[in-house]
């Protein structure tokens, strides 16, 4: 598009907004090819949308909105609750590009009751307005097969697919079947129960399904009551078998108190890229319906705004009409007398918990399925995490960790092992003898080891790490700092990593002053600084341990001249230890190692006892 097409389209835009009303709506924005890019609402169409135009407000995703728009249509509507249902149902039918993305999309099942003249309940995925009345969905299959279960048992409602009407009942056109013989069904068909008792059944199903439970109690529990009154035991014993079957379902179920009855809650968990809302409905104390569903952004939608689309998609999708809604923030919720709760203390607010408790754990699952799929997306994620804690310039992709050995000084190593995008890189491990330093100096040792590895790094140009960290504190990082920036100029970011008195890393120090960053325990972040940890200190130790050893292990034949390693290694072998050796003949000797090295190693002995 060139510099004269670009203006007068510009000018189009600018017309088009100029004339919008002051009045609730929905507009869409559509691109050069007549798709609609994006769907939003407003309580006033002109100062929302002029908004996307205010080039001090863009973010760069806006602005990247805006430089796709060629036209811009819109809706008015009564009321600003209608623009939030409108808004719903517009991103569902157009899928606009930088909407937010609703990713779960699946069909759960529902129950169903029929409309027919002897309804019956089954279980369908299928939605059919006028073959009757549904309930659901269920994310819970449980849920929807001990609800099943129960009516079953409660209720001898039929299950076959008969097209049963009166006349047909009156001539006999229909006979019995299994059902009807071992007492699962009650044979309307043939006449055994009359329309009201049978729809007296239908009823008391329809207040189960909806979460009624304690008032289906007590009508029970009265006609049980006058059923014995008039000495009808055998009637009264069914119906307290059926008020049994009840109690036990619902101290189940029972989560609150019974007096907390359709509420509605909802909570969110989001990061930069998606958005998790969770939603529990309450009936007669009573979660009769859970469920989470996940947005992807693709805008920079704040919590507030994702909330509310979560509201009105999850009491549409379960056709709610809850009269009070609970949250853990306030927000400007149009929807015409629903009550808006953010409570502090006491059951609402152990509710709040809970459904925080079911969002968190849904997406804490999402998350594990991604990285079993995408390795690569989890390392990402976690060097987003480092990048923003230590207040890097960049990712992470290039950690270096070192740590000194030593005892009392003695046989004093350095190691550094490097982790390439948060994995070890076991070929550029380093091992350092420590020369220029003599006695227990770990500072002087940090500086000596530091300083040859970056100088040699900068004179073969071998890249550089993002972030080095020490296995230690404070003093530690004082001494690289003054290796990497007072005498080598460089700009890394330094880190320590402390541990407590059971030598577990509790936390990592960063930045000039020492602030510390506490490492919550079994989080990803907690175990791979732990394997940082230890890995160096693996390393390390192995390195001083076998210096040690080799020293500890020398011994005389390391100073004769003209007896290599091998011949060193077949006389222990043989002989066991160095004094044996010094006892053998010639004859034995040179059934090792041949006459030659024999009379070697003998004027070696004889010369060492004579001084």
């Amino acid at each position: 598009m060139n510099k004269e097409d670009r203006n007068k389209r510009e000018e189009y835009i600018k017309n088009i907004v100029s004339n919008l009303p002051d009045s609730p709506g929905c507009y869409q924005y559509l691109n050069e090819n007549g798709v609609i890019i994006y769907v939003g609402k407003a309580k006033n169409l002109k100062r929302r949308v002029s908004s996307y135009f205010n080039k001090e407000q863009q973010t760069l995703k806006t602005k990247l909105l805006v430089s796709k728009i060629a036209d811009i249509k819109y809706v008015v509507v009564n009321s600003e609750a209608d623009a939030l249902l409108l808004e719903n149902n517009l991103i569902k039918q157009h899928k606009p590009r930088y909407n937010v993305l609703l990713k779960d999309d699946k069909t759960y099942p529902s129950i169903c009751i029929t409309k027919e003249y002897f309804p019956k309940i089954f279980k369908t995925r299928k939605i059919i307005k006028e073959r009757g009345r549904y309930f659901g969905p269920y994310t819970n299959s449980g849920a929807l097969n001990a609800l099943l279960e129960l009516t079953k048992e409660l209720f001898p409602l039929r299950t076959c697919n008969l097209n049963i009407t009166p006349e047909g009942v009156r001539h006999g056109k229909y006979s019995p079947c299994l059902e009807y013989q071992i007492k699962n069904c009650c044979a309307p068909c043939i006449g055994k129960i009359s329309k009201d008792d049978y729809c007296k059944y239908i009823d008391e199903v329809i207040a189960i399904l909806k979460g009624d439970i304690k008032i289906l109690q007590e009508k029970l529990l009265g006609e049980m009551k006058e059923k014995a009154a008039n000495l009808e035991f055998e009637a009264a014993a069914e119906i307290k078998k059926r008020y049994q079957l009840i109690e036990n379902f619902r101290t189940r179920s029972e989560v609150v108190s019974a007096s907390m009855n359709n509420i509605d809650v909802f909570n969110i968990e989001s990061d930069e890229k998606s958005a998790f809302i969770n939603f529990l409905h309450i009936t007669n104390g009573c979660i009769n319906q859970a469920f989470t569903i996940e947005y992807q952004k693709k805008l920079d939608e704040n919590d507030a705004e994702l909330i509310s689309m979560g509201i009105v998609e999850l009491r549409e999708r379960f056709n709610s009409n809850a009269k009070e809604i609970i949250l853990p923030f306030p927000i400007e919720l149009p929807l015409e007398g629903v009550t808006i709760t953010i409570p502090q203390k006491g059951e609402k607010a152990r509710l709040l918990a809970l459904s925080r408790l079911n969002v968190k754990q849904y997406k804490a699952d999402r998350l594990k399925q991604e990285d079993k799929l995408n390795p690569e997306q989890k390392n990402t994620r976690l060097m987003k995490e480092i990048q923003e804690m230590l207040n890097l310039d960049k990712l992470p992709m290039k950690i270096e960790c070192f740590d000194n050995s030593n005892i009392q000084g003695s046989d004093a190593v350095a190691a550094c092992v490097v982790f390439q995008k948060l994995k070890p890189s076991k070929k550029e491990y380093r091992k350092f003898n420590i020369k220029s330093v003599a006695g227990p100096d770990d500072y002087a040792s940090m500086r000596e080891v530091v300083g040859r590895r970056y100088r040699r790094c900068i004179e073969e140009g071998e890249g550089l790490p993002d972030l080095i960290i020490a296995d230690g504190g404070k003093g530690q990082m004082e001494a690289i700092r003054e290796v990497i920036e007072d005498e080598l100029g460089l700009k890394i970011k330094i880190a320590g990593l402390v541990k407590d008195g059971k030598h577990r890393t509790t936390e990592l120090i960063v930045g000039d002053n020492g602030e510390t960053v506490g490492l919550k325990q079994n989080t990803t972040l907690f175990r791979l600084m732990t394997q940082i940890q230890d890995e160096v200190h693996r390393f390390a130790i192995t390195f001083h341990r076998n210096k040690r050893s080799k020293r500890q292990t020398a011994s005389e034949l390391d100073s004769i001249k003209g007896i290599g390693e091998k011949s060193k290694q077949a006389l222990l072998q043989h002989f066991k230890s160095v004094k044996r050796i010094k006892e053998a003949s010639m004859e034995e000797l040179a059934a090792v190692v041949g006459k030659a090295k024999a009379n070697i190693i003998l004027e070696s002995i004889n010369e060492k006892q004579e001084n």
